[in-house]
């Protein structure tokens, strides 16, 4: 299959690197000179250092080109830049079946993925979907073994875009719950924020766990509210993306908490970070549709009096700990 990656960051890159083998990949990216670099020393210098770029992944920085041919389109961006990948696909005409792989709510408008593409590009379309799932970029670039899911509306794309990028190491499940995966995706990064602030102030493994087992609840309030199935939330997009972007060690999520919690300001963290951490992004929206519902969210809400710069990680703590007494639900 013509499969084209639009988008040359880390996660990208290692979905060419995954993919190669199986299939005659382009790699898209909207930066010429990156592209040459990347082409002249054979790796992602800038997003994937460690992995080198197999002979068989075509680099090519001119758009028409990039998707002139493929059978599947892969939106390798984050949220923010969805919408503007979007209309170039409208403009270009491009009328290839595309899987999103970013999470996170869009700012703004706070609207999830599949709905931003439903406004560019026609809510009649079906063969479009997300990829979704506990998974670092270098682990996959790596061939380790990681499992997604891919979500869509319709059932038949969903399992023929699954049993498209399902192989070797990589398996991919399918789903038809698109708004319960995209949810999960959104709001784990946030509650991974917590949890590294909560790792970086020290505060040990029982709170690691409940803040992990709180922060799930919360997922799964918001995503009942926008109809998401149980099974999604307790699945690979919910549970495991959580448990994954909260304790590992190459989550970018979890590392801004960790510096948030030495005292560290935020633009600072974002600045040395080098990549996007969608958390930072997604958290004001994902509180606005608490209150919006009237769900309670208090670990969200937490991350935001830090982020926003109203609380310290320690006075955040503090808030939380002072709740009074409920029941488990």
């Amino acid at each position: 299959m013509n499969i084209s990656i639009l988008g040359a960051g880390a996660w990208g890159t290692a979905l060419a690197v995954a993919l190669e083998s199986r299939h005659r990949v382009t790699l898209w990216g909207r930066d010429p000179v990156q592209l040459a670099r990347m082409r002249s020393e054979c790796r992602n210098a800038r997003y994937l250092p460690e992995i080198g770029l197999a002979a068989g992944v075509a680099l090519d920085a001119d758009f028409l080109s990039a998707c002139a041919g493929a059978e599947l389109l892969l939106l390798a961006v984050p949220v923010a830049g969805l919408r503007e990948l979007c209309v170039q696909l409208r403009s270009a005409g491009t009328q290839a079946p595309l899987v999103w792989l970013c999470k996170g709510f869009e700012q703004i408008s706070g609207l999830l993925p599949h709905q931003v593409v439903a406004e560019t590009l026609g809510s009649a379309r079906i063969d479009c979907g997300a990829l979704s799932g506990p998974s670092f970029a270098l682990e996959v670039a790596r061939g380790l073994p990681c499992a997604l899911t891919l979500a869509a509306g319709d059932r038949a794309f969903a399992r023929r875009a699954a049993l498209a990028l399902h192989g070797g190491r990589l398996r991919v499940y399918f789903s038809t719950d698109l708004t319960g995966v995209e949810i999960g995706g959104a709001v784990k990064n946030v509650l991974a924020i917590a949890v590294g602030i909560s790792d970086g102030m020290g505060l040990g493994q029982n709170a690691r766990a409940a803040l992990i087992t709180r922060g799930l609840a919360e997922i799964a309030r918001l995503g009942v509210a926008f109809g998401a199935q149980p099974e999604t939330i307790m699945g690979l997009t919910g549970a495991g993306d959580l448990i994954l972007t909260a304790t590992g060690d190459l989550s970018r999520n979890r590392r801004v908490g960790m510096e948030l919690a030495r005292g560290r300001r935020l633009n600072e963290i974002l600045a040395d970070l080098g990549h996007v951490a969608e958390g930072v992004r997604s958290a004001k929206e994902v509180q606005s549709l608490a209150l919006r519902l009237q769900i309670d969210m208090p670990i969200t809400e937490a991350v935001n009096t830090v982020l926003d710069g109203r609380a310290t990680a320690a006075a955040a703590l503090d808030a939380l700990l002072a709740r009074d007494p409920r029941g488990e639900s």
